[in-house]
Order: C-alpha cells, then sequence, then structure tokens
C-alpha cells in the first residue's frame, strides 16, 4: 500500500512544471524548518560541525535554505524520473568544464566520476550519459521495495548507464570497465560498513569514508574527476571539475583525504544544496560520542 502511494505521488509531481515543484520543495522545506523535524535537527548540527564560523544568524539561514533545497530535490523527482529523456534535458541551462571530462576519457585508463549529493545528482547521472562522450556504469543500492526500486532503476538507465548493484560482483563490473577505459559513477560522500572504509578528516572531523573509490583508481590507473548539477533558476548547471592532486596518493588516508578535499570545494559553491540531512557524522574516530541525540 505504501510502495502504491510512492509512485502515485511520483506521478502526480511529474504533472507539475520544474517551477511548480520548486515552489512546491520550497514550501515543505520551509514547513519542516518551522516544526522543527527530524530531518531539520539533523541538518542543524551537520551545518554547525562544518561551518563553526558563521554566526548563529547565518547558520540558521543556512539551515532554511538547505530544507527548502532537501525538499525541492524531492518534489523534483516526479520531473527528473519520469518525464521523457530529452525534456528533463532540457533543463540543463549551463555545461561547464566538461573538456575535464572528456580529456579524461581520452587518456584511454577509464574515468572515476565522483559526484556527491549536491544539488541534483540525478540529472548529473543522466547527462553523464547523455553528453556523447560515452556512457557509463553506476553503482546503485535499491529501496527495499521492488516496486519503486524498478521504477528508480529504468530511470536512471534510461540515458544509456549501465546500472551495478553494491556488492562484490558490482564491484568487480566496475573494475573490469575501467580497464576497458570506460567511465564510471560514484557517489562517493556516504557512511560505509567499517569494513569498507578508514577514517579521514572531513570538515574538520574524522569520519569513515569509502576507500573503493581509492582501490578502484590504484588498481586501474584511472583519472578521477568530480561534478554535480546545481540547481538554478529556469533549470540546472551541470559542472565538472579537477579533484584535488591527494586523491591519487599511494598511501591509504591521504587519498581518502583527497577525496574529502574534493568534496568540500564542491560543497562550497553551493553549500545549500548539499544533503545535509544525512547523518554523515555517525561513526567518528577514537570513540567521539555521536553528535545526533
Amino acid at each position: 500500500m505504501k510502495d502504491t502511494f510512492i509512485v502515485i505521488f511520483l506521478r502526480l509531481l511529474s504533472w507539475l512544471s520544474l517551477s511548480q515543484a520548486r515552489v512546491l520543495g520550497r514550501s515543505l522545506g520551509g514547513l519542516a524548518t518551522i516544526l522543527n523535524t527530524r530531518m531539520t535537527a539533523t541538518t542543524r548540527t551537520n551545518i554547525r560541525l562544518c561551518y563553526p564560523a558563521l554566526s548563529a544568524q547565518e547558520q540558521n539561514l543556512l539551515v532554511k535554505h538547505s530544507m527548502q533545497h532537501t525538499f525541492q530535490t524531492i518534489t523534483e523527482a516526479g520531473a527528473v524520473w519520469l518525464w521523457p529523456l530529452q525534456k528533463v534535458l532540457n533543463t540543463i541551462v549551463v555545461v561547464e568544464g566538461e573538456t575535464i571530462l572528456s580529456q579524461a576519457f581520452a587518456a584511454g585508463k577509464g574515468v572515476l566520476v565522483i559526484a556527491p549529493h549536491l544539488g541534483n545528482w540525478e540529472v548529473f547521472g543522466l547527462y553523464l550519459n547523455a553528453c556523447g562522450i560515452a556512457q557509463s556504469h553506476q553503482m546503485y543500492q535499491p529501496p527495499r521495495s521492488a516496486v519503486l526500486g524498478a521504477l528508480i532503476s529504468k530511470a536512471r538507465s534510461r540515458a544509456g548507464a549501465n546500472m551495478v548493484p553494491t556488492d562484490r560482483a558490482g564491484v568487480a563490473e566496475l573494475l573490469k570497465a575501467l580497464k576497458r577505459g570506460e567511465i564510471v559513477g560514484v557517489l562517493p560522500d556516504q557512511v560505509p560498513p567499517r569494513e569498507s572504509g578508514e577514517y579521514a578528516t572531513f570538515f574538520g572531523k574524522q569520519v569513515l569514508t569509502m576507500s573503493l573509490i581509492t582501490r578502484l583508481q590504484q588498481k586501474t590507473g584511472a583519472v578521477v574527476v568530480s561534478g554535480y548539477a546545481r540547481r538554478s533558476p529556469g533549470g540546472f548547471e551541470v559542472r565538472f571539475r579537477e579533484v584535488n592532486p591527494k586523491v591519487y596518493a599511494q598511501p591509504m588516508r591521504e587519498a581518502l583525504r583527497g577525496l574529502n578535499l574534493t568534496i568540500e570545494a564542491l560543497v562550497n559553491e553551493a553549500p545549500e544544496q548539499y544533503q545535509w540531512d544525512y547523518k554523515r557524522f555517525r561513526r567518528l574516530a577514537d570513540n567521539e560520542i555521536s553528535p545526533y541525540q
């Protein structure tokens, strides 16, 4: 029953224009801020940890804007997942740094594209396959709902992406793709299982950081590129960026620090559009108490 409701809700959202979906998202985000929901509390905690230099007033304003963008990501899902592909691509009004991706691909060593939960990562994933450089392989952890999982998988792959599972078979498939000189896309800012990561600094805190990207890069010599789709008036701006050079360091901890520095640089371009409601600091080093109470 719950799955059916979600699918119906997404189809209703898909009837809205992008601007209408955003108005709805901003309204819901504003309401969630006023009600001080659990999402709002987590967002406030994360912003306090990552931007301690901001005044209380500035932090509160960033929390408000963040919640508005968080809900816009939700209300845009109907359009991004269910609109015809070309209609979604038409919402991309600016593309920056695409030569970074094309030159990386031309090197023939494979390309690892890291895209954090910033802006609308669904739009970024679609463009990565529709830009004409090459099709990509993207890791995908489906939700528990088989119905919703099938919908999301179909939506994400309709531009040609090969969706691979987040298990050993999936990792092996990504490794083979990179060795063939192809493109692999990974979301780099999730908390991994303890056996799949090591601690590295992220916004001043020692956090458990996924080692998968570093292991894939070191085994293949792949070029690493970062990017995101920034929400802007009238649509989205797709931005590709160079990564921090430390990403290529041989010591794992230094490479992971480079990965987190790369994510920090992207987040600082549009901090209000980062997914601050995710409990990124829930597994801290040295038995430090979780900040989420």
